[in-house]
């Protein structure tokens, strides 16, 4: 029915197949976060610059 090579082609596919779903599930849940969490610490640093340049002219 099968020989050991194809066998074998089949693991390797299945092996290929599951790392690249599980890879695609970790860039859909971290990259997101990763993404918010710059651009949350930009708006906060902006913020502070702001906040300070407004007491430097008080």
């Amino acid at each position: 029915m099968f020989e050991f090579d194809q066998y074998l082609g089949f693991l390797a596919f299945l092996v290929i197949l599951t790392m690249g779903f599980w890879l695609m599930i970790f860039l859909m849940a971290f990259v997101p976060y990763w993404i918010g969490g710059s651009v949350g610490e930009l708006i906060k640093e902006k913020r502070e610059a702001r906040k300070k340049a407004k007491e430097e002219k008080l």
